[in-house]
């Protein structure tokens, strides 16, 4: 059983940086690839960014230049970092991790960007 516990979620004024931080259970390595996802009040969960395990990245277009996915595997952790926040970035972030056809979730951060 895959368990995945985020961490670093908050408060942070528009502009404002955070990095969320993802522990995995076991070896990332073992994993196909791990990523971010988010879901605000009243909307559907959609893609943040996305690490492989060959090291490809992929960003959602509304984060892109703002947001960088990093991994550690001597950690076992997958990274968001996430800079020049804005009010729309507010939302839940999810983190997961893919092996061939099976997803496994974290319980969720909440970040909220407000002044």
């Amino acid at each position: 059983q895959v368990q995945l516990v985020e961490s670093g979620g908050g408060l942070v004024q528009p502009g404002g940086s955070l990095r969320l931080s993802c522990v995995a259970s076991g070896s990332v390595l073992s994993f196909t690839a791990m990523g971010w996802y988010r879901q605000a009040p009243g909307g559907q969960r959609e893609l943040v960014a996305v690490i492989t395990r060959s090291d490809s990245l992929t960003y959602a277009a509304f984060v892109k230049g703002r947001f960088t996915i990093a991994r550690d595997n001597a950690k076992n952790t997958v990274y968001l970092q996430m800079n020049s926040l804005k009010p729309e970035d507010t939302a839940v972030y999810y983190c997961y991790a893919r092996i061939s056809a099976n997803y496994y979730w974290g319980q969720g951060t909440q970040v909220t960007v407000s002044s």
